[in-house]
């Protein structure tokens, strides 16, 4: 299978890669888009500020071929959010795959939210084999609020959209890669979509 991760220079690369390799894939980092458009899965990951990712995304071209994907696209954590139509990070615009917007959480709970948490009204056959109220791992200040592409919800102050799915694109708050056996289930799951 040829799996490629987006290099848009905003991402926790390395441990996406041992993830896979653990299941006994090489994923291959690039930013070349003919390299993107030809693999049979897309990673796109991101840790870090949105509206700085972004620039390296528009800067790269790359805002433009990521929406075009007919290929399953994984997004994470900030990759999920950059997907979706706004952020509040920054004041940024996203791809508009995804039609919900990003809001930062309020001062009442300490932000970042950072640790397990659980995942819940699930939805969709990348959570096969994962249950109702199962942890994963979560570092991140800033939340998708829930919409009809919600395919996971988790609970931190409010209700928010832990993972989304519109067509071929998925997108999860969470770090799988850090999640333990869950996080390799949803991996594997992915693998097969």
């Amino acid at each position: 299978m040829d799996l490629r991760i987006v290099n848009y220079g905003a991402g926790n690369i390395k441990s996406i890669q041992f993830a896979f390799q653990r299941l006994g894939f090489n994923a291959v980092l690039t930013s070349d888009a003919d390299e993107i458009l030809k693999a049979d899965k897309v990673i796109f990951p991101g840790v870090g500020e949105a509206s700085s990712a972004m620039k390296m995304l528009k800067k790269s071209g790359l805002d433009g071929l990521i929406p075009e994907l007919k290929q399953p696209v994984l997004g994470i954590c900030l990759g999920m959010q950059l997907m979706c139509n706004y952020t509040e990070e920054g004041d940024t615009n996203g791809l508009g795959i995804f039609h919900t917007d990003v809001k930062r959480f309020s001062n009442n709970v300490k932000v970042p939210q950072m640790g397990w948490n659980t995942v819940k009204n699930l939805k969709s056959d990348l959570f096969k084999n994962i249950e109702e109220g199962d942890y994963m791992y979560l570092v991140h200040s800033y939340y998708a609020e829930n919409c009809k592409e919600s395919i996971a919800t988790s609970d931190y102050e409010i209700e928010y959209a832990s993972a989304l799915e519109n067509d071929n694109f998925f997108g999860v708050q969470f770090h799988p890669e850090k999640s333990g056996k869950t996080g390799e289930q949803l991996l594997k799951n992915f693998l097969k979509l």
